[in-house]
């Protein structure tokens, strides 16, 4: 059968396709859409038709596969679009930007901190914050390790009260540095 041939088979369906398409959509102009883009389809891939088969069966197919792929499509982008004029506070905030402002401002107010600290506690505090072990600490200060535990457990208090306003806002930034 040649490709014209098999056109002319095609577009005699397209009235029967339509009613079956109305099925699917119950929409006018959506059946029309669907029996296009069925047509255009089989038309394309004419070469995938079996001679001797069922020509209005392959159709049916080709229409109900293209109408679920447009419907899981849809549906997809329906979940992802919002389509109301209002936006609500959790979607803003959801797809709001994170541009690192404010995370700049707490890394810089911790940094003052840390900087406020006098040397003898700044040194075993960052140390162990680093990873040291206390007794490493106390090898490499030459103090005992009584000491080094005592000079962070102050490093600690000193930095939770100039870091206590962000206590409030339930900021666990000087924790992670207490810890």
């Amino acid at each position: 059968m040649t490709k014209i041939e098999f056109n002319t088979l095609v577009m005699r369906q397209s009235s029967s396709l339509k009613v079956y398409a109305l099925h699917f959509t119950h929409d006018s102009d959506d059946a029309n859409d669907l029996v296009q883009d069925t047509l255009l389809k089989a038309i394309t891939y004419y070469n995938k038709f079996k001679e001797g088969t069922n020509l209005k069966g392959w159709l049916y197919t080709i229409m109900k596969n293209t109408f679920i792929n447009n419907y899981r499509r849809f549906i997809k982008i329906s979940s992802l679009v919002t389509k109301t004029d209002e936006i609500s506070s959790s979607q803003l905030s959801y797809s709001a930007m994170n541009n690192g402002g404010e995370q700049k401002f707490i890394m810089d107010d911790i940094k003052k901190a840390l900087n406020s600290l006098q040397q003898e506690y700044y040194v075993p505090f960052t140390m162990y914050f680093e990873g040291y072990k206390y007794h490493e600490i106390a090898d490499h200060l030459d103090i005992p390790i009584g000491t080094v535990k005592t000079r962070i457990h102050v490093a600690r208090k000193l930095l939770k009260k100039d870091l206590k306003a962000y206590d409030k806002k339930g900021f666990n930034h000087q924790n992670e540095l207490a810890a």
